[in-house]
């Protein structure tokens, strides 16, 4: 048992450098990047005529912020840069989609109603996509861009133009009393 503890331990210990965060931001950043071009890609005024069509006010305006929101905010996230920052507009656009377009349609956001010869026909999708973005913003706020991104590279020059830290994170015996 004490084994398997250690190894543990290890694993864990080696999970600290917040590898985590490149999956998280490669997966929202391109979804949120991939979001905005879409909606670029069939031209601005139709994602204005869907916003008016749900009694959005100012949809001209609305829509040319969100399509901004997706593309700078999901690079933002995709390299790593201000994601606190970021998230904040990010985390706006998906309460409104969920609050204005997926919550009548419940959780879901795969619904499948039939399979024909000419392939799969889903449903309305609900919010669960919605919520799963919000998750990974959280997560990526709470827990740092991770590995191998900006922020880092901005504070650890920040740092040293100041004279200040090494660059490392700060650890729990940093800042415990003695």
């Amino acid at each position: 048992m004490n084994a398997l503890v250690a190894s543990y331990a290890r694993l864990t210990t080696l999970l600290e450098g917040a590898w985590y965060a490149i999956p998280l931001r490669l997966m929202v950043g391109y979804g949120f990047m991939e979001h905005g071009y879409a909606k670029l890609a069939r031209g601005p005024e139709s994602f204005v005529n869907i916003l008016h069509a749900i009694g959005v006010p100012e949809p001209s305006l609305l829509a040319g912020l969100t399509i901004l929101v997706e593309l700078i905010g999901g690079f933002a996230v995709l390299i790593g840069a201000f994601i606190p920052l970021a998230s904040i507009p990010m985390a706006a656009v998906l309460l409104v989609a969920i609050f204005t377009v997926h919550l009548p349609y419940g959780f879901s956001s795969i619904k499948l109603e039939a399979v024909t010869a000419a392939g799969a026909h889903f449903g309305q999708p609900g919010y669960e996509t919605d919520l799963l973005y919000l998750a990974a913003l959280c997560a990526l706020v709470l827990g740092g861009s991770g590995p191998l991104a900006i922020d880092r590279f901005l504070i650890r020059n920040h740092d040293r133009s100041l004279g200040g830290s090494s660059g490392r994170l700060l650890e729990l015996e940093d800042v415990s009393p003695d």
